[in-house]
C-alpha cells in the first residue's frame, strides 16, 4: 500500500486540508492518507490548541468524506510530539512492502532542518510538499520529495475559529465539522 501521513493541529480541520489530501491521493496513487491529529506539537505553547478529543473528533467527521482518509491517533500521548517518533510508530503498523510518504505544506517543510533528528526524518520518509505554483523553498540535502503544486486556497484555521466565535458557520468547515463545533460550543471564547 501507498500511505501518506498528514499531520496537523487541525484546529479545526477544514476544506483545504481535504482538498490537498484528495489531490495528493489522486496524483501519487495513494491508497490511504492518515490524518494525524497533533498531540502536543513542539512549536505550539501548552494549552494553545483546542482539546485533543475535540480536534480528533472533527478529523474523524471530516475523514468520512473519502474512503482513502483515515483518522489517526498516532500522536495521542503525553509529552511533545516529534515527527521522528510518529514515523517510527507508523512503520510498526505497516508491512515491509508498504510505501510511506509525508504530506506537508511548503512553509512547514522549509523548517524541516530544525526538527528533532531531522537527518533521520529525511532518511526515513519521502515528502509530498504542497505549494502554490512557482513557490520556491529550501530543500535540505538528502531530502526525497515530490512536489504537489496546487492552487492557493485562502483558508486558515484561525479565520474559521474567528467565524465560529462571531456566531457564524464558516463555509470552509465541512458541514459535519461545523455542526460538531457549534454543538460543543468550540471557539466561542476566542
Amino acid at each position: 500500500m501507498r500511505i501518506a501521513l498528514f499531520g496537523g493541529t487541525f484546529d479545526p480541520v477544514h476544506e483545504a486540508h481535504l482538498r490537498v489530501a484528495r489531490e495528493a491521493a489522486e496524483r501519487f496513487a495513494l491508497d490511504q492518507v492518515w490524518f494525524i491529529t497533533a498531540g502536543n506539537p513542539p512549536h505550539k505553547p501548552a494549552g494553545a490548541t483546542t482539546a485533543y478529543e475535540h480536534r480528533h473528533r472533527m478529523v474523524e467527521l471530516a475523514c468520512e468524506a473519502d474512503p482513502r482518509f483515515v483518522p489517526s491517533r498516532l500522536e495521542e500521548r503525553e509529552g511533545k510530539s516529534y515527527t521522528i517518533d510518529t514515523l517510527a510508530r507508523a512503520r510498526k503498523m505497516l508491512g515491509p512492502d508498504d510505501e510511506l510518504f509525508f504530506l506537508i505544506g511548503a512553509d512547514a517543510f522549509a523548517e524541516v532542518g530544525t526538527w528533532r533528528r531531522s537527518e533521520d526524518v529525511l532518511r526515513e520518509v519521502e515528502f509530498i510538499v504542497v505549494s502554490r505554483p512557482g513557490y520556491e523553498y529550501p530543500v535540505p540535502e538528502g531530502a526525497r520529495l515530490h512536489r504537489l503544486e496546487t492552487l492557493a486556497l485562502p483558508v486558515s484555521s484561525s479565520d474559521i475559529r474567528r467565524a465560529f466565535a462571531a456566531g457564524r458557520r464558516p463555509a470552509e468547515a465541512p458541514p459535519a465539522v461545523a455542526a460538531y463545533a457549534l454543538d460543543k460550543g468550540l471557539y466561542q471564547g476566542e
